[in-house]
């Protein structure tokens, strides 16, 4: 009995110090944070839009039992809280002619932070900021010539905002477009007439979930991103690189991140997915915080990916995407699932889930002595027909 207690005391001391020794958020993150939930909705969609064809589901939303996890710092000192994310994101698209697809997507976040955790009804306190930014488009999809072009809408949505943050327009509209010829795609963010950010991707890594290959030293070619962001009135433009590099068999991976034109290096990964669909995967990160460089500056951290969970520490995407929560352990309850051509797997997958073959000609053959031997096998989730021509590379 003394054994099992200490075991539970010992697995329980690093999750007990990230709620004691949780840093406060800085209410300057939250107050910013409506252009990381932009940018990160259009970059998901550039993901979904690889095919341009199929469906995606996606919600999820944070977890933290403890009002010290995500404390907030402010003028007036540190507030207990909650720092909170709640997301829906959905995308399908149907054959309209030969190779010819048309679709609507739409993507929503609310987020922010506030004195007690919520679901659907936020307790709105003194120093609560509870924003939602929604996006929406049309797309249309060739797959012959292996193009892809869409347009639409994000609205900034404010619902209230705390008297320690700057004032904030609310129902801002901007709009968005992104094509996508083959292995090339750009996409860029508008504010009325200026606009606001341009993205260029090079996804040169061939997929077999979109007609790629499974292997050889074309699956192994890097994916290369580039975005640049207008700093308005108050700040210089920025580019930030990033290189994704398939490092083993489309399960291991590398991605490193660089700003410009004077910050340097900005964060690097490893992932590891004991399947190349992404249904599970493992996260071991390190993002730079500060301005200047240095070792102190660094925060390393993970995260366990799991179907309907994920659990992170320290990881670069939730210090990013959760207002710079450090210290803490963060859990997620979510699902995320692509579709293209009837192949199932998680966005920015290599190959779709696998699955047994199943061989019919048996069955047959034993309740019908004319059957001549048709046989039809899974190839990941769907069923094909033996002796098939084999997918194009269309929708890479």
């Amino acid at each position: 009995m003394h054994v099992r207690l200490l075991k539970i005391l010992l697995c329980a001391i690093p999750f007990v110090a990230g709620i004691a020794f949780a840093d406060p958020l800085p209410t300057s993150a939250v107050a910013t944070g409506d252009a990381v939930i932009r940018d990160n909705q259009l970059r998901e969609i550039r993901d979904i839009l690889r095919g341009g064809r199929g469906g995606y589901l996606d919600f999820g939303f944070n977890y933290l039992p403890v009002v010290t996890q995500t404390q907030l710092q402010s003028e007036y000192g540190v507030h207990d809280g909650f720092a909170f994310r709640q997301h829906f994101a959905g995308f399908g698209a149907g054959a309209v002619d030969k190779n010819q697809y048309v679709g609507f997507l739409l993507w929503f976040e609310r987020s922010g932070w506030d004195a007690e955790d919520f679901f659907l009804f936020p307790r709105y306190s003194e120093f609560a900021a509870v924003r939602s930014m929604t996006t929406w488009g049309l797309t249309y999809t060739q797959k012959a010539m292996d193009l892809t072009l869409a347009a639409g809408m994000q609205h900034l949505n404010v619902e209230y905002m705390g008297r320690v943050y700057p004032d904030e327009s609310d129902s801002l509209a901007y709009s968005w477009a992104h094509a996508r010829w083959r292995h090339m795609s750009v996409q860029g963010s508008f504010y009325r007439t200026d606009w606001r950010s341009l993205r260029v991707s090079l996804d040169l890594e061939s997929r077999s979930a979109y007609g790629g290959r499974k292997s050889g030293l074309m699956t192994y070619l890097p994916n290369l991103e580039m975005s640049l962001y207008n700093g308005g009135d108050d700040g210089d433009d920025s580019v930030r690189v990033k290189w994704e590099q398939n490092l083993f068999d489309q399960r291991f991976y590398g991605e490193v991140t660089f700003d410009f034109p004077d910050k340097g290096f900005h964060s690097a990964a490893l992932k590891y997915y004991p399947d190349p669909s992404r249904m599970i995967g493992f996260e071991a990160t390190c993002l730079r915080r500060g301005e200047t460089s240095g070792s102190k500056d660094l925060l390393w951290g993970g995260a366990i990916d799991l179907l309907f969970v994920r659990l992170a520490y320290n990881s670069s995407y939730e210090y990013e995407h959760l207002f710079h929560a450090k210290g803490t352990f963060i859990a997620e309850i979510k699902f995320d699932l692509a579709m293209v051509d009837g192949f199932l797997f998680n966005r920015g997958a290599a190959r779709p889930a696998p699955m047994e073959a199943s061989v019919f000609s048996r069955k047959n053959k034993d309740t019908n002595p004319e059957f001549k031997g048709k046989t039809l096998e899974a190839s990941g989730i769907r069923y094909e027909k033996t002796g098939a021509p084999a997918a194009s590379e269309g929708g890479k």
